[in-house]
């Protein structure tokens, strides 16, 4: 019992109230004189009694608050032992008072047994004790993040710490532990009968944390022991703030080094589960109670351990899917986001641009985003247009962002990109503050900051979440951009064919020659524009909106009930439905050209020298490159006309007067200044189209095939520029 005595005493470094002595078990040194062979006899047996007093002070040690209930129940199952071990004492003390033939040598034999049984508690507690850092004589440290959160939340909560708190060795550490001891002794039939009672004795409260968790979503885990860590700051109400899907991938996350072995290969499907439950228990009015819960197993040992977790897994993920797929229809509310993010039968959009295009060719700073939002709400419940029939209509905004497309893909790019899982953090911050630096896009109009958002609701927020409706945002810009430029190249067409200056036969053959190459021009870059549209929504859009939602209907049945598998599983699983959103939304985004660098920007303030200096070796984006010269051409047509009618005084006089007065009416300086004006906007649509064709075919053999329908019919438009023969219909 570790009681000094007359001929044994403790050693004198041993100091009885020193917790850490007393942890490590005493030393004991024996009175001169003995009998060698007796002496060895009585230091053996001594050793039981060194395990005992530091099992008793382990005990008293361990069973505090902090060290939580896996170490609780630890300490109750050894503490019968010890029991046990006193019981002997008495014995063994009776049969030395009533037996004169009680001998040290039997005393000896009568304790190996227990000694064995302490020694194995012992090195085991020790074990936990370094663990602990408790038998060191380092200085108290912050034990990783865990302890951290839970200092700001007892803070948030008004409460106060004491001083720094020592490392904690708990729950599935001390599960581990034992594991571990067990798998080493496993060939000693006495050690592995002890450590597996221990270890079953010790993971019941363990145990029934992780039912709870599997089967109601709730975590009931005051001293932060079990394998699933809750972030309680971060709540749903901020999911529309929410820019980095902090809701579904932090807020519950998993300790990695205090997973028990028996969980380290399901330790995922645990997560899930529970995971899945929470927010079915969240959207409240649901019972997420699971018949198997009152069945569950009670430690690793039992039979039906793993088949627990895999049934409580199949059960969340169909109850969740069931929630997004058809009390909160999701196909229907990702065919309202098709509508409006990539203009899906817009009649009711291009009724909505009619209605404010004044608005938005002010700058964008300039724009009144409520009166463009009551325009919307008006088109969007005019009779008859796809959008009155949308019961999700009310969820649809307009916003203004200041930056122009081109930038903030680009700084998406440079960081990360786009559709990287590296960096996340940095790139969710690009797409969250894209004001958050000095912008170059001043002077954008409000056309090209013009953006919808959408608010989605909870559970359905964890679909589309934030970051996910960025890539929507992003393609309905690069959208609205073709349809626009299509709309000022339409309206260069209408000026051509209906003022006199461009109608009216010009008495001089080198002024109707100027007229035919920029009409050539003109219909080149339209035609160039509509391919692109034609490209992106019906060769990247719709085949890849087509594939994505047959794998979404793999997820329910006609009925609007489950699909599952021979085993009685769903075919799909919530996060397998996510991945493919992600992934669907990152291939549109790819094959439009959008998270390729070279295929994106042209510098800044640079446009007026792209046309002066169209082989600038400095300027590297392409796709930017010829929209933004198709753009100034359509811009320019105005200019075009005034500086027509300034160079041909004669044009619209009857040919007879024309063809006489031709000479003296054509200004030579201004008909110079026109011709040189066309050549630079045909050099540079000629040669940036050819380097766009050059790139596409590369990326088309390196990267995507779906490129190369693109290039086959993008390919006759590099026609029509100087010297393909028009001259020869002047």
């Amino acid at each position: 019992m570790g009681i000094e005595g007359q001929y044994v005493r403790f050693a004198e470094a041993y100091d009885p109230g020193e917790e850490k002595d007393r942890l490590a078990g005493p030393v004991f040194s024996l009175l001169p004189g003995l009998d060698p062979s007796l002496r060895d006899l009585t230091s053996t047996m001594l050793n039981l009694a060194t395990h005992y007093v530091a099992l008793e002070a382990f005990i008293e040690v361990q069973s505090r608050e902090e060290f939580g209930s896996v170490n609780h129940a630890l300490c109750a199952a050894i503490r019968k032992i010890l029991k046990d071990h006193l019981v002997l004492v008495a014995q063994l003390e009776h049969e030395f008072l009533t037996n004169e033939g009680f001998t040290l040598h039997v005393l000896n034999l009568h304790i190996k047994p227990t000694s064995q049984i302490l020694w194995h508690l012992f090195a085991l507690a020790q074990e936990i004790l370094k663990n602990n850092a408790l038998l060191q004589d380092g200085v108290d440290s912050l034990d990783d993040m865990d302890d951290i959160e839970n200092i700001i939340e007892s803070l948030r909560e008004g409460a106060t710490t004491a001083g720094n708190e020592r490392k904690v060795c708990k729950g599935g550490a001390v599960l581990g532990l034992i594991s571990k001891r067990l798998s080493t002794m496993s060939g000693d039939p006495a050690a592995k009968h002890l450590l597996s009672s221990l270890l079953r004795d010790a993971s019941r409260p363990y145990m029934k944390m992780l039912n709870e968790w599997l089967h109601h979503g709730g975590i009931k885990d005051p001293h932060s022991e079990f394998l699933i860590k809750e972030q309680r700051s971060i709540r749903r109400e901020g999911l529309e703030q929410d820019y980095t899907d902090e809701y579904w991938e932090k807020r519950y996350t998993i300790r990695e080094s205090d997973v028990p072995p028996q969980l380290a290969a399901v330790q995922e499907k645990v997560l899930l589960a529970g995971k899945y439950l929470n927010v079915v228990r969240e959207c409240g009015g649901i019972d997420t109670h699971d018949s198997a819960a009152t069945s569950a197993p009670s430690s690793f040992s039992d039979p039906l351990f793993l088949e627990n977790i895999h049934s409580a897994y199949a059960h969340a993920n169909a109850s969740l899917l069931n929630l997004l797929l058809t009390t909160h229809a999701l196909p229907a509310r990702l065919r309202s986001l098709k509508h409006y993010f990539f203009l899906d039968r817009s009649d009711f959009f291009t009724h909505f641009l009619g209605l404010s295009a004044s608005e938005l060719r002010k700058p964008a700073r300039g724009v009144n985003v409520g009166k463009l939002q009551s325009l919307l709400d008006i088109v969007l419940r005019q009779p008859g247009s796809v959008a009155a029939e949308d019961p999700f209509k009310e969820d649809v905004r307009v916003q203004i962002n200041e930056m122009g497309l081109t930038t903030w893909l680009m700084r998406v790019v440079n960081v990360t990109g786009i559709d990287s899982d590296s960096g996340n953090n940095n790139m969710n911050s690009v797409l969250a503050n894209p004001m958050s630096t000095n912008s170059d896009d001043k002077d954008i109009s409000g056309f090209e900051a013009l953006v919808l958002d959408y608010a989605v609701p909870f559970p359905l927020s964890l679909v589309v979440s934030r970051v996910t409706l960025i890539r929507y945002q992003l393609l309905f810009r690069y959208l609205l951009s073709l349809r626009h430029l299509e709309t000022l190249l339409v309206a260069s067409w209408a000026e051509h064919a209906k003022l006199p200056v461009w109608q009216r036969r010009s008495g001089d053959r080198r002024i109707e020659h100027w007229k035919r190459r920029a009409w050539t021009l003109r219909s080149r870059m339209l035609d160039f524009v509509q391919q692109l549209m034609y490209f992106s929504t019906s060769e990247v859009i719709e085949p890849n909106w087509q594939a994505f939602m047959a794998r979404l209907s793999e997820g329910g049945d006609s009925g609007g009930g489950l699909a599952t598998g021979k085993t009685g599983a769903p075919k799909r699983t919530v996060d397998e439905l996510m991945q493919d959103h992600i992934d669907f939304l990152a291939t549109c985004l790819k094959e439009c050209m959008l998270t390729n660098a070279r295929l994106l920007k042209v510098r800044p303030r640079m446009a007026l020298a792209l046309l002066l200096t169209p082989t600038n070796p400095r300027i590297k984006q392409i796709n930017s490159r010829i929209m933004n010269t198709c753009t100034h051409f359509a811009k320019y047509t105005t200019t075009f006309s005034r500086h027509l009618a300034a160079a041909d005084t004669q044009t619209g006089a009857t040919p007879e007067a024309a063809t006489a007065a031709a000479a003296a009416a054509i200004d030579p300086a201004k008909l110079a200044r026109l011709v040189d004006d066309l050549d630079k906007f045909e050099a540079s649509f000629s040669k940036h189209l050819k380097t766009l064709l050059g790139s596409l075919n590369y990326l088309a053999a390196t990267e995507t095939v779906v490129f190369l329908g693109l290039c086959a019919r993008l390919s006759n438009k590099g026609d029509g520029g100087p010297g393909s023969g028009l001259e020869l219909y002047a």
